[in-house]
């Protein structure tokens, strides 16, 4: 399945009580910037209060889901002397973006093909059900370009354990979909494009058989079930030590090193 064309970072598709939003900068594998963040803020926020909506189906176009932030417009920000207060105001916009979609009261579903990097693998964490490829490839890959996965953290741990998370967080490992779902990233693989098309359908027509409005308040006692977190106070600081790293030394050297398709001086063999 493909998105139509369009030159807006996201594009958004209505299909009776579904609404698909496509994530649509398929020659940059969807790497997040600003404005697509922004963007998927404002669809969910103009929704919050739609009944009429009852699932949202994220989507990235081209054959790949997210491949993380867009590390040349990092790499730019620090080789230009980019002001740490307009990267910590973008990270925690991102934050509120993932906090927007974790909480939205319609029913969300992610559906993973080629990659889910750093933010994108953000994003499969807020969903209520993630769906992926067996080929699909997920990572925290932040820290290996020198950079702190600042917003995305706490979804992370909360949706695979600290144990999980740690593991890729500092590692920057990859995971396929089968593992994914091993792990409780994600809810289900595919082995392809056919089987997928099959479970994103199933997942659907199991949801627009529960009620709007319960689903709703369903969704809402279960995060608070989960247990009260200052998050403001968390993406605050998260936001911060982003900013830090990307202004710094290693972020510098990291982001520059991903546009010069090197690997950065850091790497090195175990003897």
């Amino acid at each position: 399945m493909t998105s139509p064309a369009s030159s807006s970072p996201i594009l958004l598709k209505t299909r009776g009580p579904v609404l698909e939003l496509w994530l649509n900068r398929p020659e940059q594998r969807n790497a997040m910037t600003a404005q697509m963040a922004l963007d998927i803020l404002s669809c969910f926020e103009a929704i919050r209060d739609d009944r009429t909506v009852r699932v949202v189906l994220m989507r990235g176009a081209g054959g790949t889901f997210c491949a993380g932030a867009d590390l040349k417009a990092l790499a730019a920000a620090g080789q230009t002397g980019g002001s740490a207060d307009t990267l910590k105001t973008s990270n925690r916009q991102f934050a509120r973006m993932l906090e927007t979609v974790n909480a939205a009261p319609q029913a969300v579903i992610a559906v993973v093909e080629g990659y889910a990097m750093g933010g994108g693998f953000g994003l499969a964490c807020v969903s209520d059900i993630t769906l992926a490829r067996a080929d699909a490839i997920f990572a925290m890959t932040e820290v290996t370009r020198g950079i702190v996965p600042a917003a995305i953290s706490p979804f992370v741990v909360a949706r695979i354990g600290l144990t999980a998370a740690r593991r890729f967080a500092v590692s920057g490992a990859r995971l396929n979909g089968v593992e994914a779902r091993d792990c409780g990233l994600a809810h289900a693989c595919a082995p392809d494009a056919a089987t997928l098309e099959e479970a994103v359908t199933d997942a659907v027509n199991a949801i627009l058989k529960c009620a709007p409005h319960a689903v709703a308040a369903t969704k809402q006692l279960m995060l608070r079930a989960a247990g009260p977190t200052p998050m403001a106070q968390l993406f605050d600081e998260a936001a911060r030590a982003f900013a830090e790293a990307v202004l710094g030394p290693e972020g510098q050297e990291g982001t520059r090193a991903f546009v010069e398709k090197r690997a950065p001086s850091w790497v090195v063999e175990a003897e």
